[in-house]
This record gives C-alpha cells, sequence and structure tokens, in this order.
C-alpha cells in the first residue's frame, strides 16, 4: 500500500471509492490487469462486511455455537461446565478476527501496488473526486474509470429513535460486553434473527418483530416456516405482521416499546435494548453524484446489466447499486465492472444464481426459486425433499433439525431452485450454487456419487425423491 502525498494531484486509471468485498476485489483485479489504481476509504479497511458485518457476526455466532455444543456435551460422553457466555471475552476475540481480516484487505492492496487514501470521497466532477479529512487539507484527483462501491449503512425509523446505547443497530449490538436481560428484535431478516439467535444463546429473553407475514420474507415459504417453529421451540419470541408504532429510552434504561399487533391490537412491550434491524440505505447521498451526472433510482445507483451508470466511465456495485446486498455479490459485480471498463463484454449477474445464507442455529441456505416464485411464474415443478432426520452424519453429530429441498423444471429436470434448512447449510449451498450454474438434471444430481456418510448425500436423496416423486 503505497504512501501518498496529502497535497499533491495524482490521476489514476483507477479510483475505486469503498473498501469492502466490492471495492476490493475490483481494486486488486484491476490492478493485476496492469491498471494505476487507488482505494478511497473512509472507515477501516474492509469496509462494514469485515468490520461491522459479516465477520464479527460469525465470530460471535461460533461463541454462540460453542456454548451451545458444551451444553450438549453430557450426550456425547463428556463432561463439559459452561454456565454462560462471557460476551467481553467473545467481542474481544470478535475484534481479534476482524482486525486480522482488515490487515488481509491492507496487505493485498499493498501487495498488488494499490494506493490507499483515508477520507471522504465526493464528486468535483465526473472524472474529478475530492478527499476530506478532519483536521486536513482536502485533495483532489482524477481517474479515468471510477468504481463507487460505498456500500449501505441501516435504515433509520423515526419512531425508533437510535441513541447508541438502548435503542441501537446491528453495529451497537456487535459490541455489547454483557447480556441484556430482555431484547426486542426489531426485523425478521437475516440481519434480525442471527442477532437474535447469539443473545438468546447468552441468556437473553429475545422477542422478534416482523412486519410481513413471515420471517426471511424472500425465502421459500416452507423453509421461513420451519425455522420459525424451530426458534420458538428454542425459545425466542417471535410475532410476524407485527409493526412497532412508538419506542423510548426511560432513564432506568428500560426501553418501552407500543406494537401493533396481527388482530390490530397494541401491545406494550419492554426490553434493556432494542435492535433496530429493518433492512439498510445506500451510501449515495454523501457522494455529491450529482456534480458527476449520476442518475439515482430510489436512492440506489443505477447502472445497466455490466455495472455501468448513466456516465459511462464510473461503475457502481455492491450494496450501493440495489438489487440482493450480499458481500457476494458485490464481488461478482466487480469483477463484471472492470472486465467491462477494460474491453471486455462480461455477462450481467443473473439474481437466480447468487445464493443467500443465514447463520441462525439452523442455519437457512437457498439458491434460486422458491416454490412459491415458480408458482406465480406458472411454471411446471418437481419439487425433492430430504430430511436431515434421515442422515447418519446429521444423528452421529447431533444436528438432525431440517431438510434439503429442490426445485426443477419438470420439463427439461433443470433446477430451478435449491433451500436447505439445517445444520451446515451454508456449506451445503456450495453445492447447489455449481449444480445451478451448469444446468443440472435430478438425474444427474441424484446419480452422482455423494460420500458416505455427509450432510451432502441428503442434496442427493432430494434429487432422487424429485425424480420418483
Amino acid at each position: 500500500m503505497e504512501e501518498h502525498d496529502m497535497h499533491t494531484q495524482s490521476d489514476f486509471d483507477l479510483a475505486v471509492i469503498g473498501s469492502g468485498p466490492g471495492g476490493f476485489e475490483a481494486a486488486v483485479r484491476a490492478a493485476r490487469k496492469g491498471l494505476t489504481v487507488c482505494v478511497i476509504e473512509r472507515g477501516a479497511l474492509g469496509g462494514v462486511c469485515v468490520n461491522w458485518g459479516c465477520i464479527p457476526t460469525k465470530a460471535l455466532l461460533r461463541s454462540a455455537e460453542i456454548f451451545r455444543l458444551a451444553g450438549e456435551s453430557s450426550a456425547f460422553g463428556l463432561d463439559i461446565e459452561a454456565s454462560s457466555i462471557d460476551l467481553a471475552r467473545a467481542v474481544k476475540r470478535s475484534r481479534k478476527v476482524v482486525l486480522l481480516a482488515s490487515k488481509g484487505v491492507e496487505s493485498a492492496l499493498k501487495k498488488n501496488n494499490v494506493t490507499v487514501f483515508q477520507g471522504e470521497a465526493t464528486f468535483v466532477d465526473e472524472r474529478t473526486l475530492r478527499i476530506s479529512r478532519d483536521g486536513q487539507e482536502d485533495e483532489r484527483l482524477t481517474a479515468k474509470h471510477i468504481i463507487i462501491a460505498s456500500g449501505a449503512r441501516p435504515r433509520e425509523i423515526p419512531v425508533l429513535p437510535v441513541d447508541g446505547r438502548h435503542i441501537m443497530t446491528s453495529r451497537e449490538a456487535l459490541a455489547l460486553k454483557s447480556a441484556p436481560e430482555r431484547m426486542i428484535v426489531v426485523g425478521g431478516g437475516a440481519i434480525g434473527l442471527e442477532m437474535a439467535w447469539y443473545y438468546h444463546s447468552a441468556g437473553t429473553k429475545v422477542t422478534v418483530l416482523e412486519m410481513l407475514p413471515r420471517l426471511l420474507p424472500l425465502e421459500d415459504k416452507e423453509v421461513s416456516e420451519g425455522l420459525e417453529r424451530l426458534l420458538k421451540k428454542a425459545g425466542i419470541s417471535i410475532h410476524c405482521e407485527a409493526a412497532v408504532m412508538s419506542a423510548s429510552a426511560g432513564d432506568d434504561g428500560v426501553v418501552d416499546a407500543v406494537v401493533r399487533m396481527k388482530d390490530g391490537s397494541e401491545q406494550k412491550m419492554q426490553g434493556e435494548c432494542l435492535l433496530v434491524a429493518a433492512g439498510v440505505v445506500p451510501n449515495s447521498g454523501v457522494l455529491q453524484l450529482d456534480a458527476a451526472g449520476v442518475i439515482l433510482e430510489r436512492g440506489f445507483i443505477a447502472t445497466d446489466g455490466q455495472c455501468r451508470t448513466n456516465v459511462d466511465h464510473i461503475y457502481a456495485i455492491g450494496d450501493v447499486r440495489g438489487g440482493m446486498q450480499l458481500a457476494h455479490k458485490a464481488s461478482a459485480e466487480a469483477v463484471i465492472a472492470v472486465d467491462a471498463m477494460t474491453g471486455g463484454n462480461p455477462m450481467p449477474i443473473d439474481d437466480a444464481m447468487v445464493p443467500r445464507c443465514v447463520y441462525v442455529e439452523p442455519a437457512v441456505a437457498a439458491i434460486g426459486a422458491s416454490q412459491e416464485d415458480a408458482a406465480a411464474e406458472g411454471r411446471e415443478v418437481m419439487v425433492g425433499r430430504a430430511m436431515f432426520a434421515a442422515s447418519g452424519k446429521a444423528s452421529a453429530y447431533g444436528f438432525r433439525d431440517g431438510f434439503v429441498k429442490l426445485i426443477f423444471d419438470a420439463g427439461s429436470g433443470v433446477m430451478i431452485g435449491g433451500h436447505v434448512l439445517g445444520h451446515g447449510a451454508v456449506e451445503l449451498i456450495g453445492e447447489l450454487s455449481l449444480a445451478m450454474r451448469l444446468g443440472a438434471t435430478a438425474d444427474q444430481i441424484a446419480s452422482t456419487i455423494h460420500a458416505h456418510p455427509t450432510l451432502s448425500e441428503t442434496v442427493r436423496e432430494a434429487a432422487e425423491n424429485a425424480v420418483v416423486a
């Protein structure tokens, strides 16, 4: 990572705004293609994913998993005493993991001769960026191409005034050093459920509120309803079609919330913490895009299939572009944008080929169409299911809940959707992603030899069940 004099003007082939998964991938790929590249990052290298999202969340969830396993140790012939999760130590470990990942980003950028500027990037015109830092003189730089990978931030809800102590976003929730007695989680999507599971594991009485009719409303109904049953069985309180009308923290540190329930009644709820996990909004407003003439659509940067904006040499990738807001999708878009700007003609991303994961226990992973999607499109399908309860590996490991559900086009037999609810789902999704990418049929998956005993055998069995159904 080259040091840069903050008082000189520099020209680059490519300037990347943001160093998250998309920005990092774009910078390294472009540098390896021989371009001179800079990255402008206002926070820590790695962006939200590395510092306050994907990585620390999974580190904390691993602590929850180890605690759960310790609690079940007697069934495996062991006596391991673990009365609680020490949140302070769990958070300390998670920050070490974050530091390691961030250093990895820094090292890779340095190795590929990418110049890094710390500061806030704004457009002066379509080729010039201003970099602002507190207490220092602004700098301007020009670039032949610009990739905007500025990410997103938690959505603000007027009736839920975040104070960072009692009413908080996931960022604050990732750093609590002690478990609150009660927590209200507003939002039944991936972020809300992962935080709910972590704090439930730590002994907190958790209530999840979701405005829509079911958790993970965009996932297959059978999966989301199955997950809801299992989370309720574990002790998490869940209310769907519930909306928070107001919330405030009193002097005693207790949050009082008024919730409109499914039946239209209003119910008062209390908790030491209320987590707002109701989605994210793009970081586009701070960029002064008007100066470059870049068009927005509902706050997101409008692009074509190759991530190109209405200004030919400016691209946008990741959360700020819209669509599924996933780190691996941002990385894939980075490849497309760099290849397009260097003379290639890459194919646009097919959202049906982007896997989705939720890291609770049991986990959820999916790719492609749900059964409801297929029905809405009027497609004739074959559906195959296989339960983990029938898996020798799942029984041996003590994770028998859940299933694999595969959806195939009835005419061609080609897989159009794959859904997993169960332990190890996020690892099994790789096989389903490859099957989708290669256009595999039910027969081909069913006839593929899978090692025994493995959880992946359940994938083969689901495909076989679709064939014989």
